[in-house]
């Protein structure tokens, strides 16, 4: 286990510049992402107050103990879910100033999950572990973001011994640094998960401490360290990215190698890119990377959307209803992957 970890208090943002960083750099970094977070395109200007979701039957709180510590997480569980039935797990990653009721109504999963009869898990960051509520997925040089991995595992878990969960089809789905810790959490264990989907979020090996991670949030180019390699008798997680062209949080090109980078694993080949656009939803660039042709990753970039849940509910920070409906598409794309793994 690393060595143990000071908690600290964490500055805006992608969070607080380690001590081995001068404290110029620190009031630089700072400085830049803030105002990176300011001008970030979302759904409306004002910030709108948080309406708590009502507790029900359906929406259940509990609390998990990992490598990091407690974390709380919310639960949501279709009805009628009938005694000898299992049914598939998807666990949602919040971003930074988010928490599980935030993720949940901006994106409106639940509705989905109750359409198509799925446990949807949220597990929450500890605000003194991050003040903002950001998960710590760079982190890794410390140990900090292994944690608090191991945290999240214990989460997910808990829910399935306690639920009637289906352990062959589970899933996970992040936002910006959810997105990070959730391509962290199924880079360490591949076997446990069909299927990821990064929603502006930040590649994997590209980071492993706040310096490099501003870096990479505003697309410089870092040092990026391999992945490990798959074992022959097990099948890598298909990965879906999706971000926005407009991002100035996380720069667009973060989705590209994202992409590129977990077809790089087991040598993938990109396809050409096609044009899909519905309505009067943004139009999207679609690109898939392929295995003898077995889909390994996915890239869905999103003309004109910014930092923000994509297709999510109006009047809610960092979701832009404009967007193609990520939600439906994060479902369709994990339920042909929990399909074909049935086959």
């Amino acid at each position: 286990m690393a060595r143990r970890i000071r908690k600290t208090a964490w500055s805006p943002s992608l969070q607080s510049v380690l001590k081995t960083m001068t404290r110029t750099a620190m009031r630089a970094g700072t400085k830049a992402i803030t105002k990176s977070l300011r001008t970030a395109p979302l759904a409306g200007k004002r910030m709108p107050v948080k309406k708590a979701i009502a507790p029900s039957a359906n929406w259940l709180t509990g609390i998990a103990i990992g490598a990091a510590g407690p974390r709380r997480y919310r639960l949501y569980k279709p009805s009628g879910v009938r005694r000898n039935e299992r049914l598939p797990l998807l666990v949602m990653l919040h971003g930074c100033a988010q928490d599980a009721e935030a993720l949940a109504a901006s994106s409106r999963m639940n509705t989905v999950a109750d359409r198509e009869r799925f446990f949807v898990l949220y597990p929450e960051q500890d605000r003194l572990s991050n003040v903002q509520g950001c998960w710590n997925w760079y982190d890794t040089r410390t140990g900090r973001a292994q944690a608090e991995a191991n945290s999240i595992s214990a989460a997910i878990e808990q829910v399935c011994l306690s639920q009637a969960v289906d352990r062959s089809r589970v899933a996970l789905a992040g936002i910006s640094a959810g997105a990070g810790m959730a391509v962290l959490l199924a880079t360490q264990h591949p076997e446990r998960f069909r299927a990821i989907a990064m929603h502006s979020g930040i590649a994997p090996g590209v980071a492993h401490s706040s310096a490099s991670a501003i870096k990479a949030m505003f697309g410089h180019g870092v040092t990026t360290s391999p992945l490990p390699p798959v074992a022959p008798d097990v099948r890598l997680p298909t990965l879906l990215v999706i971000h926005g062209a407009a991002d100035h949080v996380v720069a667009p090109r973060n989705g590209a190698e994202a992409a590129m980078r977990w077809g790089e694993r087991v040598g993938a080949k990109a396809s050409k890119p096609r044009r899909v656009q519905r309505g009067s939803r943004y139009a999207a660039t679609i690109t898939d990377y392929r295995k003898g042709g077995r889909l390994i990753a996915t890239l869905c970039a999103v003309d004109r959307l910014g930092h923000a849940w994509s297709g999510g509910a109006a009047g809610h920070s960092y979701s832009d209803p404009k967007g193609p409906d990520a939600s439906r598409m994060i479902w369709s794309f994990v339920a042909r992957q929990f399909a074909r793994a049935a086959d």
